[in-house]
């Protein structure tokens, strides 16, 4: 099977503090990964490695056979905070055209990319008169516009309601039939059905092969205690422990 994305021996500080150390994995083409951890474990700061924003220590990075950037790999990647200049005069489909960087406007794609969100009665609409999780959508219709082989998203769900937090991750589960996901989220109970590998990430990286999300590898990653239940549907509560742990149980 194509690897998607391959990390070897990677080493990451800012200044003198070391945030990512001997970090080695590797992804599968089609996989939808999920990249759990503590706030400050290093998720957001893995992620930009990997897409060639930040440059390691030490070590390798290669997606699907490329160091990043590459202008051979066509990659989609939605980053945090995508909620800033909401107010900026801009149409759903002017944003969406933005996605094709170094293009001439392509209304076939744009098109496309607003039919695969299901968002095309929005193309003439304002992304200020949008809801949260609407605006999320419009923003992953950007990222895939030019047909990525593979998506990047951090804390896509910050910010929006339950249901516009189920609504995406539907839509990425639909994407991932064509696409390799890789998706940042503290987000558990809506991910825990519609993922097949999980990064736990904190300094350390571990790599888990299934979509399992147990106790034991939660409490590996925070440092404390952490049961998972189910009534109905997967969620987690926290057994008792102290509260020394800086990151413990990150939101």
């Amino acid at each position: 099977m194509e690897t998607a994305i391959e990390v070897k021996g990677v080493r990451f500080s800012y200044g003198e503090s070391p945030v990512l150390t001997d970090v080695n994995f590797s992804v599968a083409a089609g996989d939808f990964l999920a990249i759990i951890g503590p706030n400050g474990g290093g998720k957001t700061t893995l992620m930009k490695l990997i897409l060639g924003l930040l440059k390691p220590d030490a070590g390798e990075i290669r997606v699907f056979g490329e160091k990043m950037p590459s202008k051979r790999i066509s990659v989609g990647y939605v980053p945090q905070n995508t909620n800033h200049n909401v107010d900026f005069p801009i149409t759903v489909r002017e944003c969406v055209g933005t996605g094709l960087t170094g293009r001439r406007p392509d209304a076939a794609a744009i098109h496309k990319a607003l039919s695969l969100i299901d968002m095309e009665q929005f193309a003439e609409r304002r992304l200020k008169d949008l809801s949260g999780g609407e605006r999320q959508r419009v923003l992953v219709a950007r990222a895939i516009v030019s047909n990525p082989k593979i998506l990047f998203l951090d804390e896509p769900s910050s910010n929006i309601d339950a249901s516009g937090q189920e609504n995406l991750y539907q839509l990425l589960y639909k994407l991932n039939s064509s696409m390799t996901i890789v998706v940042v989220s503290h987000d558990l109970t809506a991910l825990s059905n519609r993922i097949k590998s999980v990064l736990c990430v904190n300094r350390s990286v571990h790599y888990h092969p299934d979509s399992k999300i147990t106790g034991e590898m939660l409490g590996k990653m925070y440092g404390c205690e952490v049961d998972l239940i189910a009534h109905g549907f997967p969620h987690r509560v926290l057994g008792s422990h102290d509260h020394t742990h800086g990151n413990c149980c990150g939101s």
